[in-house]
């Protein structure tokens, strides 16, 4: 005879499990993440930085954003709502670039500090444009300092040599550049086996073979019509 309760346990095991499971996740998605809208060598990228929660509850009030050396200049966009602030930093040598402009300085910080501080569980996106260096596989990392109305949290940490980043607590940004793709190799995927033109033989193809299954069929049909006629006549015939 079935328990009536064993429904009963089964839902509320499987409710403990799923709890469990949001508890687990709790933690890896309220991270200060950063999103590129490009990873590419030499690449023109929009960074976005996003945070979506206080510290231990306490509203945000500022999100310092550390860049990278091997990054000179940035574009931070302005964010309703908030202020913004490059903090600039001096190059232990000049730099100059391939039109001749020579650098002496970087964008060491970019600081967002809130008009009114961002409530806990709330989300505020902030968008840093910036070209990447010619180097792909290297990680650059974004080390952000969340300050709040009581206390900060320090999204600073790096994984060590061995050490899955996932047991970070407090991750720093970060973002790996890729393999730029070149002119030439992309003129070459738009041509001759390229996804488009080879969906375009396909149906091409099915288009050819469906009209001489048609034809063929059609062709069946008649000859078991005129089969069936003589079939008849002869019937007649006979009788």
């Amino acid at each position: 005879m079935l328990n009536r309760r064993t429904p009963a346990r089964l839902g509320a095991i499987t409710a403990a499990g799923l709890l469990l499971t949001a508890v687990a996740a709790a933690p890896a998605s309220a991270h200060v993440t950063i999103t590129p809208s490009d990873t590419a060598a030499g690449a023109y990228t929009v960074l976005t930085v996003s945070v979506g929660h206080g510290c231990e509850g306490s509203p945000t009030t500022a999100l310092d954003i550390q860049i990278p050396e091997q990054i000179l200049s940035v574009t931070p966009t302005v964010l309703p709502g908030w202020e913004v602030e490059k903090q600039m930093v001096q190059l232990d040598e000049p730099v100059e670039d391939a039109h001749g402009t020579v650098t002496t300085e970087r964008v060491g910080q970019v600081v967002y500090t809130a008009d009114q501080p961002l409530p806990d569980g709330y989300r505020a996106a902030m968008e840093l444009s910036l070209q990447l260096p010619d180097a792909a596989g290297e990680t650059l990392t974004f080390p952000v300092v969340q300050r709040c109305a009581q206390g900060e949290t320090a999204w600073t940490e790096t994984a060590a040599e061995g050490q899955d980043a996932e047991e970070l607590e407090r991750p720093a940004p970060m973002v790996t550049i890729t393999d730029a793709e070149s002119g030439a190799e992309a003129d070459a995927g738009a041509g001759e086996g390229s996804p488009a033109t080879t969906a375009t033989r396909t149906v091409e193809v099915e288009s050819d073979s469906s009209a001489a299954f048609g034809l063929a069929g059609l062709a069946a049909g008649l000859i078991g019509i005129v089969i069936a006629l003589i079939a008849i006549t002869r019937s007649r015939r006979e009788t």
